[in-house]
C-alpha cells in the first residue's frame, strides 16, 4: 500500500504545483476549484498505470472517478471561467497583498492537495490489491455512487435552469431536489465517494480507505461546504432563513410543514 500512497502523493503534488503556477500567471486562484475534480481523475489513472493489481477493479474505480470528476470540472469551468476570481480568493488577495502567491501555495493549493490525497484513499487501497474484488459489495458501491451522481448532476442542472430565468433573480431555489436538501450537489458528492469507498472495500484492506469519504463528508457538512456557502447566502438571499427552517441542510427529507 505504501507504493500506491507515494504514487498518489507525487501525482497530486505535481498537479497542484502546476496549477498554482498557472494561477500566479493568470492572477486567478479560482482555477483550483476546476482542478479539484480533475485531480482525482489524474490520481485514478496514474495508479492504474503504475500498479500491477486487479485490473477490473482498477478500471472500475478509475471509470467511476473519471465520470464524476470530468462532469464536475466541466460544470465548474462553464460556470466560472471568464467570471473573474472567486470572492473567497479575492478577499485573501486583499489581505495578503504581494505575499498572496506564496500564501496561496500553502493555504489553498497545498491544503487542497492534502485533502485530495486523503479523500482518494479508496483509490489508493482499491487499486493496489491484487486479489479479485468485484462482487456484491462492489455492486452495492456502484448503486451508492449512482445515487450520488444523480443527486449532484440533477441538482446542478435544476439550479442552472432556475438561474437562467431572469424572473428568479435574487430568489431562493427551493424546487425539485432543492426542496429535499439545501445542498443536493454536496450530498451527491459525498455519496459518490462513499460509493467509490465501498467498491474499494471489497478487497478487505480497502476498508481503511473509507476514511476518505468520511473526511469528504466532514468538510462538506462542517467546514468548507455548507457552513461557508450558507453564511454568504444568508446575507444575499431574501427568504433564505425561512428556507433553512423548513429544509434539511444535507441529507434529503421532505420539507417541514409550516
Amino acid at each position: 500500500m505504501g507504493e500506491s500512497m507515494l504514487v498518489a502523493a507525487a501525482a497530486i503534488a505535481v498537479l497542484m504545483v502546476a496549477t498554482w503556477f498557472l494561477s500566479v500567471v493568470r492572477r486567478d486562484a479560482s482555477i483550483v476549484d476546476i482542478v479539484w475534480g480533475l485531480g482525482f481523475v489524474v490520481v485514478s489513472w496514474v495508479l492504474v498505470a503504475a500498479l500491477d493489481a486487479d485490473r477490473p477493479r482498477q478500471f472500475l474505480l478509475a471509470a467511476l472517478t473519471s465520470v464524476w470528476g470530468l462532469r464536475l470540472a466541466g460544470y465548474l469551468a462553464r460556470r466560472n471561467l471568464g467570471k473573474g476570481e472567486d470572492f473567497r480568493y479575492k478577499a485573501m488577495r486583499r489581505r495578503w497583498g504581494a505575499r498572496f502567491p506564496v500564501v496561496s501555495l500553502v493555504t489553498v493549493f497545498g491544503l487542497q492537495g492534502v485533502i485530495m490525497w486523503i479523500v482518494s484513499l479508496p483509490l489508493q487501497y482499491g487499486s493496489a490489491d491484487a486479489e479479485p474484488g468485484i462482487g456484491p459489495v462492489a455492486v452495492m458501491g456502484i448503486m451508492v455512487w449512482l445515487v450520488g451522481f444523480l443527486f449532484e448532476t440533477v441538482g446542478d442542472a435544476q439550479l442552472a435552469r432556475f438561474k437562467s430565468d431572469p424572473a428568479n433573480a435574487g430568489r431562493v431555489m427551493d424546487r425539485g431536489l432543492w426542496s429535499l436538501t439545501r445542498h443536493p450537489n454536496y450530498f451527491g458528492d459525498s455519496m459518490v465517494w462513499w460509493g467509490i469507498g465501498i467498491v474499494a472495500a471489497e478487497t478487505g484492506s480497502g476498508v481503511v480507505g473509507l476514511a476518505g469519504p468520511l473526511v469528504m463528508m466532514f468538510f462538506l457538512m462542517r467546514v468548507s461546504g455548507v457552513p461557508m456557502l450558507e453564511r454568504s447566502l444568508m446575507k444575499r438571499r431574501e427568504g433564505y432563513a425561512e428556507y433553512v427552517a423548513r429544509t434539511s441542510a444535507f441529507f434529503p427529507r421532505p420539507p417541514r410543514a409550516g
